[in-house]
């Protein structure tokens, strides 16, 4: 903490949020939060496909604060929190970020009556160590475990959180990104046919590849995947994503000076 920014909002709604929060650009050193903002960017867009982030919070999180479950829509399609919590010297009990397991989501599926339900069968809880960055589906419900245990904010849960936003191509190296206008034409025909068929498919998938000088595609990666549909349309669902997966293999690129890396994002809606 310094002297240079003592302005905290205290950001209460009953029954759902409590805690402390400030404009994170704001609150630190330009060059500090620069250089931070710079590499974050980076990340979402060569790991999600995303193109840019929300302007980040600071929050802090001291005795009584809490985030009850809830969904982010529509902010963006993933969600982040970037740990500055002096983790494992804690004077605190609870902080824990929880997500709702997948299972749950479709908790009727895979049922058996002999089953016992505990809380780690439902939730999973995430510690907000030091320097740990969380990225997820912020469609999934979510919540923070109430802190107890300081009132001091640079002693309790103290994170940088916001979204990943902005899903569109990215590309490293000397491709412009109008050589992506006609490949991109044949990636997404692939998927008419499957909703046609019936397939309903909510989410983004984000595909990252490398095109060699010649032209020619040489890797392809599934990098991320928060795509979901009924229990019944899964098995098209996976098949949809093989179909991208080939197709992108096929694609044929201008010649350039040298190879080039491409993330390539594609959002369902429905």
């Amino acid at each position: 903490m310094h002297s240079n920014r003592f302005v905290w909002d205290f950001w209460n709604v009953p029954g759902q949020y409590t805690h402390l929060r400030t404009p994170a650009w704001e609150y630190f050193p330009k060059k500090v939060y620069d250089k931070f903002h710079e590499r974050l960017v980076l990340w979402g867009r060569r790991t999600l496909g995303c193109h840019d982030v929300s302007p980040p919070w600071l929050s802090a999180y001291v005795t009584g604060c809490e985030q009850e479950m809830h969904g982010d829509l529509p902010h963006g399609p993933w969600a982040f929190v970037y740990s500055l919590t002096n983790w494992d010297k804690r004077i605190f009990s609870g902080g824990e970020t929880m997500i709702l397991k997948d299972e749950v989501l479709d908790y009727w599926s895979d049922f058996t009556s002999e089953r016992s339900i505990e809380r780690d069968q439902v939730l999973d809880l995430i510690e907000p160590k030091f320097n740990r960055l969380i990225a997820f589906d912020p469609r999934v419900p979510h919540g923070v475990r109430r802190v107890d245990g300081t009132m001091d904010p640079a002693k309790g849960r103290l994170v940088i959180h916001g979204w990943f936003v902005q899903p569109r191509p990215f590309i490293e190296g000397p491709l412009p990104i109008v050589a992506l206008t006609e490949p991109f034409d044949q990636v997404t025909a692939v998927v008419a046919p499957h909703l046609e068929a019936g397939l309903t498919i909510t989410g983004l998938l984000s595909l990252r590849f490398t095109v060699s000088k010649l032209g020619a595609v040489s890797t392809v990666k599934l990098l991320s995947d928060t795509t979901r549909t009924n229990a019944l349309s899964e098995k098209t669902r996976k098949k949809l994503i093989r179909d991208l997966e080939g197709t992108v293999r096929t694609l044929k690129f201008p010649k350039a000076r040298a190879e080039s890396h491409i993330t390539l994002p594609l959002v369902f809606e429905r």
